[in-house]
């Protein structure tokens, strides 16, 4: 009954719905709770949801980091409440992993509803991914809707274009706001108005291929992708099948040498040579110019090393650890037009 094609749609997202709140990974809300009430007030008030919090969401990080299962609890509990319409993470972290013998993927299956987090959330998308659900890959409480001085344009378009409307999603839109890896401290409460510094976007990157492609997108954190692999929600190597592959790293900006041998993994299992194209998010973290084209060469290194060198390759694109976070949705399918260097989001990722 497992990893079924296509994926489930969930309901789309109207003003007033309720949505659950729930913090998987790290205890952020607790450690920096007027960041956490910044990205609350915008869901509230912006997108006029009701934000609902589940028994754990604002507990202590170092009792979170102790107590997985309470965490599995929360997204369970979100799951199961029928008047809960989507789930959404209060920032990401590194452990998700450990939430995985405590989910039930039934019940997922059996109340698909919007679930959306970026980072190391990504290893609940494929718990999504195995029940037969369509999720959002797309921004945090913490990271995205509490955007110091407020959410970026590109980060409310695309998330309001996925969860909220039923057609067809449409071109990614160009960045005309410029994006930042900027860190400004959580912790002084006066931060929270400050804007961050933003540099020009000059739009993806075509790192290689030619004409169109289209594909059933999936991916997510490459640090979090490595800790899924081989596990019981990893998809076997025919799920991969005429997929996009869309991916990014964490602001601990691994190494190109890092990037390079996790993807030599992917081709080892059989999985590049099965793909219609793949999309780098721009890299996260503390990177210079330099780092960030090392990533790109490593990347296509990789597909050349697979015997793949006109597979098309879009970088640079605004879905990582920077800011703007656009929302891409899981398991619906998109095209990459490497001559107009654009994704479109060819279906609608909620129903009516």
């Amino acid at each position: 009954t497992w990893w079924s094609l296509p994926l489930v749609r969930p309901k789309r997202l109207s003003a007033g719905d309720r949505v659950a709140v729930i913090s998987p990974s790290w205890g952020g809300p607790a450690a920096f709770p007027q960041r956490y009430d910044a990205g609350k007030k915008v869901l509230e008030e912006r997108f006029g949801l009701i934000v609902v919090e589940m028994p754990n969401t604002r507990r202590d990080a170092q009792w979170l980091d102790a107590n997985p299962q309470a965490r599995a609890d929360d997204f369970m509990q979100a799951f199961g409440d029928p008047s809960i319409k989507a789930v959404i993470a209060s920032i990401g972290g590194d452990d998700s992993i450990r939430l995985a013998p405590y989910i039930d993927l039934s019940v997922i299956q059996d109340n698909p509803k919007i679930f959306l987090g970026y980072s190391d959330p990504t290893t609940l998308h494929f718990a999504c991914l195995k029940a037969g659900v369509v999720s959002f890959h797309g921004p945090t409480l913490m990271s995205g809707f509490a955007e110091n001085g407020g959410i970026s344009p590109l980060t409310e378009s695309t998330f309001r274009k996925a969860a909220f409307s039923p057609r067809a999603i449409g071109a990614l839109e160009a960045n005309r706001e410029g994006w930042t890896a900027e860190h400004i401290d959580w912790s002084v409460a006066s931060n929270q108005e400050k804007r961050r510094q933003r540099n020009p976007s000059m739009g993806p990157k075509l790192l290689q291929g030619s004409g169109t492609v289209r594909g059933r997108l999936i991916g997510g954190c490459a640090e979090v992708l490595e800790m899924l692999k081989g596990s019981d929600w990893w998809p076997q190597p025919s799920y991969w099948d005429n997929c996009i592959l869309f991916y990014e790293t964490s602001e601990e900006a691994p190494s190109s040498a890092h990037v390079l041998r996790w993807l030599r993994n992917f081709h080892a299992q059989g999985i590049l040579s099965r793909l219609s194209g793949f999309i780098l998010a721009r890299a996260g973290g503390h990177m210079d110019d330099a780092q960030r084209a090392a990533q790109h060469t490593a990347v296509v290194r990789a597909f050349h090393e697979a015997g793949l060198p006109h597979l098309p390759i879009l970088a640079d694109l605004d879905f990582g650890h920077t800011d703007p976070i656009a929302t891409i949705p899981y398991g619906i399918d998109a095209e990459i037009d490497c001559d107009q260097r654009t994704l479109t989001f060819l279906e609608s990722a909620v129903s009516l």
